[in-house]
């Protein structure tokens, strides 16, 4: 997503949501959680997803820094199941990546202090949160970083890959 962005000799002002555009470009999106990171340069978060019935469709931004966002296609029977594609989001772009429902998610930091902002279309639920492994083999992300160089969670250090995940989600052909 690309929103529209004004300057002018004050700055910058860009609208990050319109529930009408979002609608006529087909994007049926009500936010009912907002949140945000703030990280080191190199830090890894991801590849994060919650489950059904929780699943949920983001909107993400880098509000301050450069960071490298990651979908991966998780939707069995999908063309793309299995693939990923990565993004460059910025302060100075202004771009947005919606993340559907059965998509993984996740992002390295270009720079130090990224200010990474999400709004979520369902509450977190701890009990449906989970994740796969960032650096699944069969999957083969390209990561803009050597990944020795990379800071994660202990907890990003153990997710299961793609093929060894009890994957509930099922591509409806949209």
């Amino acid at each position: 997503l690309q929103p529209r962005h004004f300057k002018d000799q004050r700055g910058t002002f860009v609208k990050t949501y319109h529930n009408e555009l979002f609608a006529h470009l087909g994007i049926h999106f009500t936010p009912r959680e907002e949140f945000y990171s703030i990280s080191h340069k190199g830090v890894l978060r991801g590849m994060h997803f919650q489950r059904p019935p929780k699943a949920q469709t983001k909107i993400v931004r880098a509000v301050t820094g450069v960071i490298y966002d990651v979908l991966v296609d998780m939707r069995k029977g999908s063309p793309t199941y299995g693939k990923w594609e990565g993004y460059i989001l910025s302060e100075h772009n202004h771009r947005q990546l919606l993340v559907p429902k059965g998509f993984a998610h996740g992002f390295v930091t270009l720079t130090p202090n990224c200010n990474v902002q999400y709004k979520v279309d369902e509450y977190f639920s701890k009990e449906h949160d989970g994740g796969i492994a960032f650096d699944d083999p069969e999957i083969g992300i390209q990561w803009p970083m050597p990944l020795n160089k990379l800071v994660l969670s202990e907890k990003d250090k153990q997710h299961p890959t793609l093929s060894e995940f009890d994957n509930p989600f099922i591509w409806e052909g949209k």
